[in-house]
């Protein structure tokens, strides 16, 4: 298994590569907690969702492409990125982390419900704060553009 999770950017989550199916995801980390089927209609995507709630995380399955891994979410408080505990770091702590590794800050939204998003398009990574905490991850493969890498070698 693994020790924490580990966010690697543009390749994939812990040992689990972007383009892995849902049968490499089982060896991983074993059975779901849930699984789930979403789809969005106004951005015609439809997921398959891996649940792993005492783990802290959800895995997506893209359907358009033969349920392939292609995003994460993360609210597991001891994930790395970087050898450092993202969830340890405030805004701009993880701001800086993010432009030292050379990752420029893209997009920063309020929500009305409290939420503030903080985004990083190139590396496809949404980080979402309550109170100037991280409370959860969002992450995937870049659909185009030279980072491309939906089906590892």
């Amino acid at each position: 298994m693994f020790n924490a999770p580990e966010i690697k950017l543009l390749q994939g989550f812990c040992s689990l590569n972007f383009g892995a199916s849902q049968e490499d995801a089982i060896l991983i980390f074993g059975e779901p907690d849930e699984i789930q089927n979403i789809n969005d209609d106004i951005l015609n995507n439809s997921s398959l969702v891996a649940h792993y709630w005492d783990l802290g995380f959800s895995l997506f399955f893209d359907n358009h492409f033969n349920k392939r891994f292609c995003s994460v979410e993360i609210d597991n408080k001891e994930t790395l990125l970087y050898d450092c505990k993202l969830f340890a770091l405030k805004e701009k702590e993880l701001i800086q982390l993010l432009l030292q590794n050379g990752h420029a800050l893209s997009d920063k939204e309020n929500h009305p419900w409290g939420e503030k998003r903080v985004s990083f398009d190139s590396i496809s990574l949404d980080c979402y704060f309550e109170d100037n905490k991280l409370v959860s991850v969002n992450f995937g493969v870049l659909d185009s553009g030279p980072y491309f890498n939906y089906f590892p070698n």
